[in-house]
């Protein structure tokens, strides 16, 4: 094995460690994200949200289908993130733990802005990644203000650094409770290359902001 394999190896067993447990990022990732809320919530109606319809299958394995036949892609950080359907492109910001111990979310001033949570895989690699943003900021719809506004079959592409695409098809959307919100499902790798892309929803009150968050399922369907 050459040295530039062996510190490849090196480098991927040392992002292997710095990941969080699954069950530990279930509960900081809803923290974090439920504090994107630095927006009015109080636009003429509000952001959309999913409909019934769009909830995921759970029991539908992830692998089945297309997704089956498009191997995961090695490591690399997202560069882009565009979702044709809702007319976001926006570039895409590293975040990890803040010292509060939170999921770190990106700055609220720039709208346009997503973040890909470190903790997690690469978008495109074996597992789930994971990427948030904020619904609303105190100027008015942020990058994932129409997130609630997809439907299964929508797809998701993730420009990489390494030049290449991923592209996910979402196969479920849904709200959750912050205070009750299922971070097993939500985040575990179901074996294949899966995406988690999450803002706030729900209900909005001046003293709590919103009571939610929107989680969209997708997974990996074709490299560009």
């Amino acid at each position: 094995m050459s040295a530039s394999e062996l510190a490849e190896l090196a480098e991927e067993e040392e992002r292997r460690k710095k990941r969080a447990p699954w069950g530990v990022i279930a509960l900081v990732l809803l923290t974090g994200v439920a504090l994107i809320r630095n927006g009015s919530g109080e636009f003429d109606v509000g952001p959309p949200q999913p409909a019934t319809a769009a909830a995921a299958d759970s029991r539908v394995p992830a692998a089945v289908g297309i997704s089956a036949t498009v191997q995961p892609l090695p490591f690399s950080p997202p560069d882009r993130v565009r979702i044709p359907t809702i007319r976001v492109d926006a570039p895409v910001l590293q975040v990890g733990l803040a010292a509060d111990g939170w999921v770190g979310a990106p700055p609220p001033e720039d709208p346009n802005l997503a973040g890909w949570f470190t903790g997690s895989v690469s978008p495109g690699e074996k597992g789930t990644a994971v990427v948030v943003g904020h619904v609303d900021n105190k100027q008015g719809p942020a990058v994932f203000y129409n997130l609630g506004a997809l439907k299964k079959g929508n797809r998701v592409e993730v420009a990489r650094k390494d030049g290449k695409t991923a592209v996910f098809e979402i196969y479920g959307i849904e709200v959750f409770e912050k205070n009750n919100f299922p971070g097993d499902r939500v985040y575990a790798s179901k074996g294949a290359a899966e995406l988690r892309v999450i803002t706030c929803g729900g209900g909005f009150s001046k003293k709590h902001g919103y009571d939610g968050n929107v989680v969209t399922f997708a997974r990996l369907v074709e490299v560009r």
